[in-house]
């Protein structure tokens, strides 16, 4: 039996904010992929020096943002298609994974919130590891090594040294930085420069999380009004 009145408003609502939700997953789920896939971040986290990988804490968000984004698009269909068909089973199966969909984003914002400064931290002791071998007055394969990375960061961040560099670098900054001169005014550290690069798109996620909870929070209450409205309406036991 179709609802009526107020119930079938809240039915179009409940399909209109499934809808955007299906949408939202489809857009978190284009912009995971493009924070795996960014050059800045991956050519970072693809070096190795020592035997050892550069940290890759980051690709653990993206990776749950992927995942979300599947999921919410998935789910988000579900819903439209219970609401339109005013189905009660759906709806409350819908109801389930919103639920758990709600709990495991909650779980990974605080998760996030403990660890937004480790990403940062993880690849800044990376990169000061080969700063110190790259400054060895010794022509090892390892301080080799250490340059190819030290480019890297500093091709890939436009950046040069740490921001408060001894004097030994100083004075060989013009080979491990070539493109860009120790007393140029442009000059920033790498230091910096890796500590803006993660929080700008730890921000980008964070922000995706509280568009998509707010979201959840509408559709779990719209969701629980038309079920009840479906339960009441007459021929419907």
């Amino acid at each position: 039996m179709a609802v009526a009145g107020c119930t079938k408003c809240i039915k179009y609502m409940l399909f209109f904010l499934n809808f955007i939700f299906w949408l939202a997953g489809g857009v978190i789920l284009g912009v995971a992929l493009w924070l795996r896939h960014d050059n800045q971040t991956s050519s970072l986290l693809i070096l190795q020096f020592e035997g050892q990988q550069a940290p890759g804490t980051f690709y653990i968000s993206v990776y749950i943002l992927i995942a979300v984004g599947a999921i919410m698009m998935l789910v988000g269909f579900l819903g439209c298609y219970g609401a339109i068909q005013e189905s009660q089973c759906l709806l409350g199966t819908f109801f389930f994974f919103l639920v758990i969909l709600f709990a495991c984003e909650v779980a990974a914002a605080i998760w996030g919130f403990m660890n937004r400064d480790t990403i940062s931290k993880e690849l800044i002791n990376f990169y000061d590891a080969a700063y110190i071998k790259a400054l060895d007055v010794s022509r090892s394969p390892s301080k080799d090594a250490a340059v190819k990375v030290l480019d890297a960061f500093h091709t890939t961040l436009n950046c040069c040294g740490k921001g408060e560099d001894t004097a030994l670098f100083t004075q060989i900054a013009a080979t491990l930085c070539p493109a860009k001169p120790l007393s140029s005014p442009n000059y920033e550290g790498c230091h910096n420069k890796l500590i803006l690069l993660f929080s700008e798109k730890l921000y980008l996620i964070g922000l995706a999380a509280l568009v998509v909870a707010v979201i959840m929070i509408f559709e779990m209450i719209f969701t629980m009004v038309l079920c009840c409205g479906i339960r009441n309406s007459p021929g419907v036991y």
